[in-house]
């Protein structure tokens, strides 16, 4: 191995580590809710059922799902699942899904849509790398999902994988 890869396998090690640690523990500093900070403009990227361009998260006066997502969190994969399992049942509900990942020669945009399309995402896809989104929920853990009314109030929060029944209990109440 030459310098480089060595660098490359060792970054790559630190990463698996951190991402393990914040899987089990949270992400630190993050806990606190602030959604006087939304909405919260992202960059979205262009993949199935997104463009790319930017959007507010929530999308104001509707009704929206906010998935908080890492395309290294196995759990991500199932929510990603789920959800798309019951948007058909929601055409007036607004779904975005976003990670704080941060784009670069390791992970790319074009790899994060890749990671979309390959798992069926088909809404809008956004990057957070700045991790506002997660800071204003007060997520502690990967995934979260928000549920935000058409005022911008957040009237559902959940770390971890958040079930079809849940999701329709909390959708139904609002719609």
């Amino acid at each position: 191995m030459n310098r480089r890869q060595v660098v490359a396998a060792m970054t790559g090690l630190g990463l698996t580590g951190g991402s393990l640690w914040v899987a089990q523990n949270g992400l630190l500093g993050i806990r606190s809710q602030n959604t006087d900070q939304l909405p919260v403009r992202v960059e979205t990227l262009d993949a199935r059922g997104s463009s790319a361009g930017e959007t507010p998260v929530p999308t104001p006066g509707t009704v929206t799902v906010v998935d908080l997502f890492a395309t290294w969190c196995a759990p991500c994969d199932d929510q990603l699942e789920i959800l798309d399992s019951i948007r058909p049942e929601y055409t007036d509900v607004s779904f975005i899904s976003v990670t704080n990942e941060r784009p670069s020669e390791t992970l790319t945009r074009a790899d994060i849509g890749e990671w979309w399309n390959r798992n069926g995402g088909a809404w809008t896809v956004g990057i957070d790398p700045g991790s506002e989104l997660l800071a204003a929920f007060g997520a502690d853990g990967l995934p979260y999902i928000a549920i935000v009314d058409e005022r911008g109030t957040v009237q559902f929060g959940h770390s971890g994988l958040a079930g079809k029944e849940t999701l329709r209990d909390e959708l139904d109440a609002l719609v």
